[in-house]
Parts: structure tokens; sequence; C-alpha cells
């Protein structure tokens, strides 16, 4: 607000003149603050600015350092150095901006405080104190009495000076407040648009500058384009060749190497082999270092850094001699001995040392030919470290691989061409579909999810046999008379192997996504579907080969004092029947193997109760201390074995009857064909959208795994879980599809219940685990598996949350039972081989 003060009425000294000044001074007080504000604030804008400045410098430094590490891609240095420049600029004009408001406010501002504001405070101080001296001068003449004349004089005079002196600083103070008023105008104003016109001239400079930097920009634009189809194209690459490593890495961990060690004399480099070992120091404490061992030009040599000079252990490998040492308490020794000294190593498993082992005992013999001392031809390529440590030699790995498990997958018609765009001779497959695929229709599937494709290759993965029969059961047609059944009707393009990737990626995600060309079916044909499985499933229960096993009659058993004829018709009535596929023998070689815990040590104690009989592996397993047996400790000395209480019920599948449902839907579809084994139906109800999961409330609370339990096939199991199936859901007994397995006597559905991780120690509403009802029902093999299975579980346990996911034996024996319940299933079916054999 601007205030004026009228120099003829400051002479007055009016009211009116006093409250005039009053306001002038309380306004020049508050302008005051807000000046001293303004000027804080535009220090604290500058501080920060400085700040940003300098952090801004450091960023672009960080820029030209990445540009001169990229001096390989001249695009990335080139752009990355202009970007740089241009970002330099932006700084200086920041600088200049933050100088004009350093010197346009700050300065400015700062100065009109100091020196007009200050006159204006100095000259307010001089009125206040002429005001007093007034006020008290006109008391004092007030206040002089008549009668004495020197006093009224000196009253008198004072009292004119004193307001002579108080006209001549009240005009200079009125004056200054004028000009005050005037002058704040002018140099508020002054500054702030000295300020404004330091942005207007900054925005204009970076305009400028990035409108020379815009056609850079756009060039860059698109060639990043082509960059990011490069860089998904090098991704899929590297993806592919990630998930071949991991395969490969894979298979060495199922052999339990720790690398993959071979032994070749010709390599480039000159290195036959190497490795990591443990070597035992010759000093006092014979402590052990692990250090990097290799085999070169016919010596043996470590090193403990990369950057440190090879040690050499052995001069020349044709004066020395390598040997096993079991002698010491350490696992996995050898030694390597020459005529000055020995080494002795360590290596991380048996097969790690048989290879080191081998690999030096062929330098020896490969430095001996080359001096013309050993005609001998030597078979460079050969390697043990993958081997098998059996006494036949045999690898253990059974599953197939490669050119088999292709050839086999690729023989079922339609199979030969990819599924979504025909590209011949995949090499790919989505086992959870069961459809062969090219290499870029498997990156497209993979990019979908697991829960709608799962993809592995035909080559370099490992296919366990019941996921190679399920491939089998399906195919390329099957799968795409249901996912493709309204393909042409609807008009859609199949795309073809030369087609943009967008385009086939667009007809994956609605042929399984978005499920756009699947037939939905008609409440009456949906109806007739579930009564046409139904019936089906039973003509397959009513076939012999579908009967469920039945437990054998208890076989005596033989005293001491047994005469031999007895023991002879015993024994030829029991010729073609075992009631475990693992002798007495064989089962106390692998319990003592599991045996690593005092938990576990008391099944040693059931060694002496084993029999040379045939029952001799079930009444082991029957005597094992278990929570869950059913046996006391006196049960191996008891008479021959009765018969259980609870014998495992007749298939349920053969005891079903159909009734009409309140409601047909895709789920019971599912349901009756995961009993009826028709894997095509049940693809094409999970493709209707069947929950895999779904819950028949009117059949006590069972699923299609249940089902699939009840129907008896390995491979509609392997569907169900492939396709996220909850191999834990109990039905409303509280059984799983474990239990329903066990019942049963379905060993090969066990065995995958148990790799897939079902819960063993689940009980159902009678209290009754698995291994209680297989103890009841004196299924031998079914007992072992899930013996074995808890201990591997303990000894996991006990090793800590980091050891690893299985021990190679416990493995290889669930290995055994899935080839057999895949290839040879009638091994595992061996009571009906009994009942068919008894008089």
């Amino acid at each position: 607000m601007k205030i004026t003060v009228d120099f003829e009425e400051c002479l007055k000294d009016s009211p009116r003149f006093r409250a005039t000044i009053e306001e002038v001074e309380g306004d020049v007080c508050e302008l005051e603050s807000k000046l001293d504000k303004l000027v804080k604030l535009c220090i604290g804008m500058i501080d920060a600015g400085k700040a940003y400045n300098a952090a801004n410098r450091q960023f672009v430094s960080g820029i030209r350092e990445l540009a001169q590490q990229s001096t390989r891609d001249e695009v990335i240095e080139s752009s990355l150095t202009k970007f740089a420049e241009s970002l330099q600029e932006m700084i200086n004009y920041h600088t200049i901006l933050f100088d004009q408001a350093q010197r346009s406010i700050k300065t400015q501002l700062q100065t009109f405080i100091k020196d007009d504001l200050r006159k204006f405070k100095e000259a307010k101080k001089h009125f206040d104190k002429v005001s007093e001296e007034k006020e008290t001068a006109l008391i004092k003449n007030a206040q002089a009495p008549r009668n004495k004349q020197h006093e009224v004089e000196e009253a008198t005079n004072i009292l004119t000076a004193t307001r002579k002196c108080f006209r001549h600083i009240v005009l200079d103070y009125v004056l200054q407040i004028n000009v005050l008023q005037s002058k704040r105008r002018s140099e508020i104003l002054k500054s702030m648009l000295s300020f404004m016109h330091a942005h207007l001239t900054f925005f204009h400079q970076g305009y400028d500058l990035f409108s020379e930097l815009q056609p850079l920009m756009k060039q860059l634009g698109g060639q990043l384009d082509q960059l990011v189809v490069d860089a998904a194209k090098e991704k899929r690459d590297m993806e592919q060749k990630h998930s071949t490593i991991q395969q490969k890495a894979a298979l060495q961990d199922f052999s339990n190497d720790d690398s993959k060690l071979e032994y070749n004399v010709d390599a480039d480099n000159g290195i036959a082999m190497e490795g990591y070992l443990f070597k035992r120091a010759s000093n006092a404490f014979k402590t052990w270092n692990r250090r990097w061992f290799s085999i070169q030009n016919n010596q043996l040599v470590y090193q403990k850094k990369f950057k440190d000079n090879p040690t050499v252990v052995v001069e020349d490998l044709r004066l020395c001699t390598v040997k096993h040492c079991e002698d010491i308490e350490r696992r996995f020794c050898f030694e390597v001995v020459s005529p000055t000294k020995s080494c002795m190593m360590q290596a991380d498993s048996e097969k790690l040392r048989q290879a080191w082992i081998k690999a030096v005992q062929n330098s020896i013999a490969s430095a001996f030919r080359d001096k013309g001392e050993d005609g001998e031809k030597l078979d460079r390529k050969s390697s043990t470290s993958t081997g098998s440590l059996d006494s036949g030699g045999e690898p253990k790995e059974k599953s197939l691989k490669g050119e088999s498990a292709l050839q086999k997958v690729l023989a079922i018609p339609g199979n030969t061409c990819c599924c979504d765009c025909g590209q011949p001779d995949p090499r790919w497959a989505s086992i959870n579909l069961g459809i062969t695929l090219c290499i870029q229709c498997s990156g497209i599937h993979r990019s979908l999810g697991v829960h709608f494709s799962k993809v592995r290759s035909l080559t370099l993965d490992t296919w366990e046999p019941e996921l190679l029969k399920l491939m089998c059961e399906l195919g390329n047609g099957v799968i795409n008379q249901i996912y493709e059944a309204r393909r042409e009707e609807l008009g859609a393009r199949k795309p073809q192997p030369a087609d943009p990737r967008h385009e086939m990626e667009a007809y994956i995600k609605a042929k399984y996504v978005d499920r756009r060309f699947v037939r939905r079916p008609s409440d009456e044909e949906l109806r007739n579907k579930v009564v046409s499985l139904s019936k089906q499933e039973k003509r397959l229960s009513s076939s012999s080969d579908h009967l469920p096993p039945r437990p054998p009659p208890p076989t005596p058993k033989l005293r001491p004092g047994s005469n031999s004829s007895g023991q002879t018709a015993v024994a030829s009535g029991l010729e073609a029947r075992r009631d475990s596929l693992f002798c007495a023998d064989e089962l106390d070689s692998l319990f003592s193997y599991f045996d690593n815990s005092s938990k576990l040590r008391s099944i040693k104690s059931a060694d002496s109760g084993i029999q040379n009989s045939a029952d001799g592996s079930r009444e082991m397993l029957a005597t094992t201390p278990s929570s869950n047996s059913l046996a006391d400790a006196d049960a191996a000395e008891s008479p021959p074995m009765p018969m259980p209480a609870t014998l495992p019920p007749p298939s349920p599948c053969k005891e079903m009857v159909f009734y009409e449902p309140k409601e047909y839907s895709p789920g019971l579809q599912l349901y009756w064909a995961s009993c009826a084994r028709s894997l095509p139906d049940m693809a094409e109800a999970l493709a209707h959208g069947a929950e895999v999961n779904w819950v028949n409330t009117e059949d006590d609370k069972r699923t299609p795994l249940i089902m699939a339990v009840q129907g008896g096939s390995l491979v509609t199991c392997e569907f169900l879980l492939q396709n996220a199936a909850n191999v834990n859901q109990q039905d409303a007994q509280g059984r799983g599809p474990l239990h329903h397995a066990t019942m049963l006597g379905h060993t090969g559905q066990v065995c995958l219940f148990l790799k897939r991780g079902a819960n063993q120690n689940a009980a159902d509403i009678d209290e009754k685990t698995p291994l209680t009802i297989a103890v009841e029902a004196a299924n031998a093999d079914i007992v072992t598996l899930l013996r074995l299975a808890k201990m591997n579980e303990e000894m996991r346990e006990a090793e800590g949350p980091y050891s690893q996911s299985g021990d190679e034996t416990y493995q290889d024996i669930f290995q055994d039972f899935t080839h057999m319940a895949s290839n040879d299933p009638e091994k595992l079916n061996r009571y009906q081989q009994y009942d068919s054999q008894r008089p």
C-alpha cells in the first residue's frame, strides 16, 4: 500500500500526521521482514542450485566415463558424448541463471534493505528523539511561573529552539518516508524483472540447444527399435543356451559330479585335465588345502589363484605311479608317488577320484607312447568321470534323452511339424499340453508362463518314462482338434514359419490363453460325454487287467525243526512270487546306507529277524520301529503272520455306480475322464475351463487326481500333476492320492506321488497314514518306498536347509520303480501272478 505524507501537515504535528506516521512505520517494518525472508529464500535457492549443478556435473562425468568405456560400440560412444556435451551446456545455463538470481534478487534487495531502510530507521530515531524533547519543552514552558521572569524567558527560548529543530528533523523524516515509498516499487520490480528475464534467456537457450539435438534423438529412436528387437533375439538365444547348460549341470548333479571332467591329451591349451582337489600338506600338521590341479605337458601341477605360478607336483609322470588310499580317515583319497616324494590328494566324490586316477594313468601311458617306449594305442576320448561305479561299468542313467526321446515323440502322427506354425522337424515340446514345437514357438510358449505351457527340449533334456508316455498319448493332432476346433469357422489364419513373431504370439495367446478357437459343448453334448465316459470306465473296470491287487495269503514261517520236504514244498509254491523287489540282503544294505542318525540306527536291530524266506523282507519292514507301525517288538518271533485286520478295499472304480448329477460341467467331465484313462477327453475338459482340482461334492469330495488313481493309470496321474493338480488334496475321508494309491497297491503311482512331494505323514479320519495302510496290507514294495522316502527326508532335515534335493541312491531306487511301473508294470503286479499260480 502506497502512503504519501504531506509536508504541510507535518509542521502542524496534528493527530492525523501522527496516525499517518504510525501507519507508515508499521508498513515499512513489515516490508523489511518480507524482504529479509525473500533474500534468505533466494540464498537457499542459489545454494541448492549450486549443489544441483555440482551433482549434475558428476552425472555428466559419469556419462563421459561410460562413453569412454564403450569405445567398441561407436553408436553408444558418439551418442553418449553428444548427450554429455548438451547436458554440460545446460549446466552452464543453470550457472548463469543462478548468478543472475544472485545479482538481481540477493544483491539488489540487500542493497535496498541496507541503504534505504537503514536511512529510514536513522531518520525515525532522530524524529522520535526530537519529538520527545519538544514535548518536554512544551511542558516546561507551560509550568513556568508568571512572577519569575528569568524562568519564563529560559523556557521560552528552549521551546523556540526545540520547535525549530523539530521542524527541520520532521521535514527530513517525511522526505525520507516519501522517497522510500517511491523507491520500493522500482527496486522490487527491477530485481524481479531482471530475474524473470534470466529465466526467459535460460529456457530459450535450452530450447535452441535441444532443437539442434532433436534430429539425433529421432535417429537414435529409430535405431533403438531395432536394438530392442536384436536384444530380444539375443535374450532368447541366451535363454536357450542357459537352458542347455542348466540341463547339462542337472545331469552332472544327478551323477554326483561337481564338474564335468574329461581327459583330453590333445587339448588346445595343452591341459589334459583340470579341476579342484584337496591336497595334504607335507608339514607336521598335515593340513588339507583345496587347490586347482591340472595335468599338462606330462606334469601334475596346482595353483591357489589364477595369477599364481603353477607349483609342480610331479616333474615327469613317466616316473610316478598312482594308487587308491583306503587306510586314512578321509574319503575319496588317492596318492601320486614319484621317486623323490609322494602327494596325497582327495577328490569330492568317488567318481571324481576314479576320473583323476584314470587321467593320471592315461597321462603316464601317453608320455611313454610319445617317447616310443609304449606302442599300445590309448583311447584318449574315454572318460570315467561320467560313467557308473557299478561292477558292470554300465551307467545308471535310464531316462531317455536326445534322439531316443525325439524319435518316440515324433513317431506320433502330426508331431513331425510344429503344432502352432507347421515348422518341420520340431525339437521342443510342451509337456502339459503334449505337443511338439519349433524353437520360435517354444519361446512364445515359455513367455506365457508355466501355468499355460511347460516347455522342454526333446534333445537336450532328460525324459522320464511316464512323461514320454504322456507325450505319446496326446500329440499335435489331438490337441489341435480341441484348441483349433473353430479356427476355420471364425476365419482365423494359422501362422506360417516365416510370419513375424508378433503375429505368431498373438495367435498362440488367442489359442491357449483366451481359448478363442475351442468349441464349447452344449449341455446335452456335455451330458452325453460324461455318460459315455462313465460307461467306458465301467468297461475298463470289468476287464481282468484292471482288477486291483489283492493281498496274498499268509505264508507260514519255517521253524528250525521243519522237515526239508516241507521247505521244498513251500519254496516250490512260492517260486514265482516275491513280496518285494528287494531281497533281505538288498534291503539290509539300503537301510544301512541311509542309517546316518541315532533315530534310524534301531533299524539294524531287526537284522537278526530277517529270514532267508521270501517273506523275510516283509517281516523286516513290518518290525522296523516307526510311529506308524502296528506291529510290536515281538512280531518277528510270532507264529505265521495273520491276515491284516483291515485289507485294502476292492477297486472303487469297480464299485462305482453312475448317478445323475445335479449339474454337468467340464469339471465332471475331467472327473470321469481321469478314471476312464482318456487323456484326450481330459485335455478337452481342461480346454473347456475345467478346474484341475475340481471337487465332486456328491461323491465323497473326490478329485480328478484321486479318480486317476482309481483308474490305475500312471500317465493320467502324470498329466494332472503336470497341469498343477494338488498332490495332497484330500477327500471327505481325509485321504489324499497317496492314501488311495497305497490302498489299491499301485506301486508306480506311490512312487510318482512321493517324487512330486506327497505328504506321507498325512492321516485320514481313522488316523491312518499311507505307511500304516501299506503295513496292514503287507505290501512290501510300497512300505519300502515309504520308508526310504521318510529316511531321505530325515537325512535332508539333519543336513540343514542347504542340503541336496535327494540322495543319489534314493534317486536310483525311485528311478528303478518309475521305469518298472512305466515299462514293465507286470513286475509290480505280483499278487495277481501269485493268485493265478495257486492250486
